[in-house]
């Protein structure tokens, strides 16, 4: 639905009640809940959903994580990584469940109080908007081109059609602004994206098809060498930069704040963990393989953002075709990603601002200025932010962190419902010191190296 969309409202017996009110979410009239000509989300249009919220911007920083890691540890530190988001959402719909919460920020409300559940949306806010500024920034730079260290990477567009002012950088996100997420950050369902997070996946995955079949074909004729399997440590500087990788890998799963929306419109709530392992399952293959196929491919020329590195000569047929092929195909992804991370991104803005005003559903002014608001602010923000490593570093290590398991672990801390185990409690504990003294250390890493970068030279 729409704004402007006026339709009957079936209903459909459902149990609701919640402490804090989640906007957006359907209205509560006393045992049931309203649903604007919909009688529940599919499994399949849930886990493209979920799925698409977690593959984003972040699978093109991990062929990166592998030139630091190397590939054997670089890959168990996904697996590792995709468990942890398992049991960290299976402890929000849990505990969820027990305090008859339909939200994240209800979950924490009730936790925390008033002060759990501010932190909570203020987490999104930095979060989803610094992934949604990653998104602009690759856009721009596979259709415009980028200049990094006096070195031009020509952008698709002008390779094709040469220099011009409409398809310069500040050009190209204006039209994709005005022409693709405006309108699609219009719908009010987020199972309204079903099919365009389904397309969504179809394209990242023709992305891994491609950089997979280019790496095989090099591999074959001796044009790649084997890649490192572990980490290149030589000094106490590049161990600290081992943990570099942390937020990265951390913001690649990110996709707590949407669990509740997709969980709150499936037809069978109940179907809730089946859909976050299948998407969890389903991510983590994509992850793997473009990490072994990206890193393979490049070595240790592989940049922050792979796609960067389709700019060269491949020294195969065809190899500017597939260069393009595989730029277009992920621009066209994160296009179909920005509506998915933006919608909880104004839910939670929305009850930052108005905690007390009616569900967002029902004010097409606030919808609508909350909308053009935060389009602009991410519009801005791509215009001004040099690079997405930089962005994943500051987003990763603070609030990504925190809404993907402190805050899951401080829940089963608190243990408001006395329902907590042994071995929950001790996975909290685990999951909140390795959060903290992980991304301490990155951020020191990152502080020590910018300032190493930007010091005087004698």
């Amino acid at each position: 639905m729409t704004i402007g969309d006026v339709a009957p409202i079936p209903r459909r017996n459902s149990t609701c009640s919640d402490e804090i009110v989640a906007p957006l979410l359907p209205e509560c009239h006393g045992d049931e809940v309203a649903y604007d000509e919909f009688n529940g989300a599919s499994f399949s249009g849930a886990v493209f959903n979920l799925a698409t919220t977690i593959i984003g911007a972040g699978i093109m920083a991990l062929p990166a994580t592998m030139k630091i890691l190397g590939l054997g540890l670089g890959i168990t530190m996904i697996v590792v990584m995709a468990f942890l988001t398992d049991a960290s959402i299976e402890f929000l719909l849990r505990f969820s469940k027990a305090g008859k919460n339909r939200s994240y920020g209800g979950l924490m409300g009730g936790s925390f109080g008033n002060p759990g559940r501010i932190l909570l949306q203020v987490a999104v806010l930095v979060n989803n908007i610094g992934v949604l500024i990653v998104y602009m920034i690759i856009i721009g730079d596979v259709l415009a081109g980028k200049t990094e260290d006096g070195i031009h990477h020509f952008g698709v567009l002008e390779g094709w059609f040469g220099h011009h002012w409409w398809n310069g950088r500040a050009a190209i996100l204006l039209i994709t602004t005005l022409g693709v997420f405006a309108p699609l950050a219009c719908f009010k369902r987020i199972d309204s994206l079903k099919f365009t997070s389904a397309l969504s996946v179809a394209l990242a995955v023709v992305f891994l098809i491609i950089t997979a079949g280019i790496s095989i074909l090099k591999l074959i004729s001796g044009g790649v060498a084997m890649p490192r399997l572990l980490p290149d440590v030589t000094d106490l500087t590049s161990l600290w930069n081992l943990f570099t990788v942390v937020p990265v890998l951390v913001t690649a799963f990110i996709c707590h704040y949407n669990v509740h929306s997709i969980q709150n419109e499936l037809e069978d709530a109940s179907q809730i963990r089946p859909v976050v392992r299948s998407a969890l399952m389903l991510c983590s293959s994509v992850y793997i393989m473009t990490s072994i196929f990206g890193f393979l491919l490049f070595g240790d020329d592989t940049l922050d953002d792979v796609l960067a590195n389709f700019d060269t000569d491949l020294g195969i047929p065809f190899g500017s075709i597939l260069n393009d092929a595989v730029r277009v195909s992920y621009a066209l992804h994160l296009m179909l990603v920005f509506p998915i991370v933006f919608y909880p991104l104004r839910i939670n803005i929305d009850g930052l601002l108005f905690p007390s005003a009616r569900s967002l559903s029902t004010s097409n002014v606030r919808f609508g200025c909350l909308t053009a608001g935060l389009i602009s602010v991410i519009f801005l923000g791509a215009n001004f932010i040099p690079s997405i490593w930089d962005a994943f570093q500051f987003t990763g290590a603070t609030a990504a962190v925190c809404l993907g398991f402190i805050f899951p672990a401080s829940i089963i801390l608190k243990d408001r419902h006395g329902k907590a185990t042994n071995r929950d409690t001790t996975l909290a504990i685990f999951m909140i010191v390795l959060a903290v003294l992980s991304n301490a250390i990155a951020i020191y890493s990152d502080a020590y190296a910018l300032f190493k970068k930007n010091a005087p030279r004698e």
